[in-house]
C-alpha cells in the first residue's frame, strides 16, 4: 500500500519554473513506477512523466519534453517534478501516481496506476 501527497503546485508567470514534490509513504516505495499526469478543466487526464522503479529509464510527453524533468529519490521516498519555461498551456491540477505492474509497456496509460495523490494545482499566467 502507498500513499501520496503532491505539493509545489502554485502561481507562476510564463517562462517560469515550478517544483512539484510527491511524498509517498506504505511498505515499499522503490519497487513502484511512478508517474505524473495532469488534467485541465473539461480535459481528460493526460500523461506528462513517468520513472521506473530504479530510476534508471524516465518517459515524457511530447508536449514536455526538454522542459520538465522527473527524478525521484528512494531513500527520502519523494518523487519530483521540475518543469521550467512554463506555458499557459501548463495550467491544470497536476497529480503523482504509482504503479505496480511489472511491465513497463504501458508506464503512459493511466490504467496501470493503482495509487493516486490528491494532486496540486499549476496555474500559469500570460
Amino acid at each position: 500500500q502507498v500513499q501520496l501527497v503532491e505539493s509545489g503546485g502554485g502561481l507562476v508567470q510564463a517562462g517560469g519554473s515550478l517544483r512539484l514534490s510527491c511524498a509517498a509513504s506504505g511498505r515499499t516505495f522503490s519497487n513502484y513506477a511512478m508517474g505524473w499526469f495532469r488534467q485541465a478543466p473539461g480535459k481528460e487526464r493526460e500523461f506528462v512523466a513517468a520513472i521506473t522503479w530504479s530510476g534508471g529509464s524516465t518517459y515524457y510527453a511530447d508536449s514536455v519534453k526538454g522542459r520538465f524533468t522527473i527524478s525521484r529519490d528512494n531513500a527520502k521516498n519523494t518523487l519530483y517534478l521540475q518543469m521550467n519555461s512554463l506555458k499557459p498551456e501548463d495550467t491544470a491540477v497536476y497529480y503523482c501516481a504509482a504503479s505496480r505492474s511489472s511491465s513497463y509497456v504501458y508506464i503512459r496509460s493511466r490504467s496501470v496506476y493503482d495509487y493516486w495523490g490528491q494532486g496540486t494545482q499549476v496555474t500559469v499566467s500570460s
